[in-house]
């Protein structure tokens, strides 16, 4: 019996033609698979369009409505494939990664670096990966890219044109497309053995820093006045921050006495952020009240911090939410 199996189009190049400004979503999901009809003869796929949205224009309120789709639609399929513009996937991936707590179905991402009607596109390919990963039956959100699949809260995005675009960041690939299929590495795949829950309220008045040297801690002042919730700070290395002539940690203690919520990271894209290797960063500690990133992609961070804040207002809970592993997102 073939897997029956929901496909929620979004936009993205993968459904681009050009138009008089460039290329633009206008292919709808009936045109995505007629273009891979071959794929009927392996499932029993439904379709569905969401929006036609270049991903630049994707922001928390479509992650929500994503996210409510995949909700009414969960106990229908096998899997649910969304096709999605790369730039902003890895965002979308996180994102629903945490809303839909303990999804019981795959939930996998694809898109592609050129049209689905180009013909050196790497949308056809990408397809069938993501339905033979939807047909699986291993709960969870992922992205299928260029014969690999990866969590939806590791994937980042890598490369601006290359066919290669996405990596699996401080985690292995959940799967990959050898001789013999799809191989999976089962301890990868997260634990969803609990309850469905739809927790879809999300805070976007969440700020992402990336400090450099020299960088005026009056920053963080403005970010207080424009009534922020929540600021992620990428800091050198392990975690330093300068406080040289330029005290950016007096203005984090500040920030984090108003009741804001402060993660600070690492700028570097692989391993982790670590306060207490050194002096700039075990003063950025400020007793326990700033959160750690550690080995956490910006896209997750970012993603899970909108989404604890709209869990709850309570900064310690706020705290206990972010460092707890939802979806592989974090090595503590």
């Amino acid at each position: 019996m073939k897997k029956k199996i929901l496909l929620l189009a979004t936009g993205g190049t993968i459904a681009a033609s050009q138009g008089e400004e460039g290329l633009e979503p206008s292919i709808n999901s009936s045109q995505i698979l007629a273009s891979i009809s071959s794929i009927s003869e392996y499932y029993d796929v439904d379709k569905k369009d969401l929006m036609r949205l270049d991903s630049s224009n994707i922001q928390p309120e479509e992650w929500q409505a994503i996210a409510r789709s995949v909700s009414e639609n969960r106990n229908s399929y096998d899997g649910i494939v969304i096709t999605h513009g790369t730039d902003t996937m890895a965002y979308t991936s996180s994102a629903l990664s945490f809303m839909l707590r303990n999804i019981n179905i795959p939930v996998v991402l694809t898109g592609s670096q050129l049209p689905i009607t180009h013909p050196l596109t790497d949308a056809k390919e990408n397809l069938f990966c993501a339905f033979s990963m939807a047909a699986s039956g291993l709960p969870g959100v992922f992205v299928a890219f260029n014969r690999k699949v990866m969590l939806g809260t590791r994937a980042v995005k890598i490369r601006t044109m290359g066919i290669d675009a996405f990596e699996s960041v401080n985690c292995p690939y959940v799967a990959t497309v050898g001789a013999n299929g799809l191989e999976i590495n089962h301890s990868i795949l997260p634990d969803t053995s609990g309850d469905f829950a739809l927790k879809d309220k999300l805070e976007p008045n969440v700020f992402l820093l990336k400090v450099i040297p020299g960088l005026n801690p009056c920053i963080f002042s403005v970010l207080r006045a424009m009534e922020y919730k929540g600021i992620i700070v990428e800091a050198f290395g392990a975690g330093g921050l300068h406080f040289v002539r330029r005290n950016l940690i007096s203005e984090l203690k500040a920030a984090v006495d108003e009741g804001i919520a402060v993660v600070v990271s690492s700028q570097c894209l692989y391993e982790r952020s670590d306060f207490s290797i050194y002096q700039t960063g075990r003063k950025a500690l400020l007793d326990g009240r700033i959160i750690q990133g550690y080995d956490m992609t910006t896209e997750a961070a970012a993603t899970k911090l909108m989404w604890c804040l709209g869990q709850t207002d309570n900064i310690d809970e706020i705290g206990r939410l972010f460092l707890t592993c939802f979806a592989g997102e974090v090595t503590i």
